[in-house]
């Protein structure tokens, strides 16, 4: 962050199917917030992800919170098996006062063979996580991401694709579950 107090966190590993949801159920676990990503699935199969987080309770030593990151975000991607529930983040005052509409668009490309998802709504800890475990519970693949938080607001663009989304009624219901994880 430009105050110094966050990390950014760079991923490069294999692409796996439910990656995204477990880098995010990492971070909501661990009591960071996501300030902003950028996610890519490169030609070689490889994911190149970046993460901008910061910690709501900071260890004493800055080489603490790194390590703790390095090896507890390793042990996150390489577990196998459900997806833990994600918290049910704090929302600020601000937040409560003047809250955003969720807002969730889903449009294909030209040849519908990959779909842009815009997501808009008030931020908590834990929102991102909760949008990825949405898309990894229909096998959606996520292409690009480009993770947005402007003070209480979180604009969130993806490019995804998956056989789901090739019916509207499955369309329909992501876009249902997506909104339900935005209220």
């Amino acid at each position: 962050s430009p105050l110094g107090e966050g990390l950014q966190v760079l991923v490069y590993t294999p692409h796996q199917p439910d990656l995204f949801a477990r880098i995010c159920g990492y971070f909501d676990l661990g009591g960071f917030s996501i300030l902003g990503a950028r996610v890519h699935t490169a030609h070689n199969g490889y994911a190149l992800d970046t993460f901008q987080v910061i910690a709501t309770a900071l260890p004493e030593h800055y080489q603490e919170l790194t390590s703790m990151v390095e090896s507890g975000l390793s042990s996150a991607i390489d577990k196998n098996g459900p997806l833990p529930p994600p918290g049910r983040g704090r929302v600020s005052r601000r937040v409560k006062s003047f809250p955003i509409a969720p807002r969730v668009t889903l449009r294909p490309d030209e040849k519908a063979q990959r779909w842009l998802l815009n997501i808009s709504a008030s931020d908590r800890l834990g929102l991102l996580y909760s949008v990825a475990r949405v898309l990894a519970r229909h096998n959606i693949n996520l292409q690009l991401a480009k993770i947005t938080t402007l003070g209480e607001r979180v604009d969130d663009t993806f490019l995804i694709q998956g056989a789901e989304l090739q019916h509207n009624r499955t369309q329909i219901a992501i876009e249902t579950e997506l909104l339900e994880a935005l209220a």
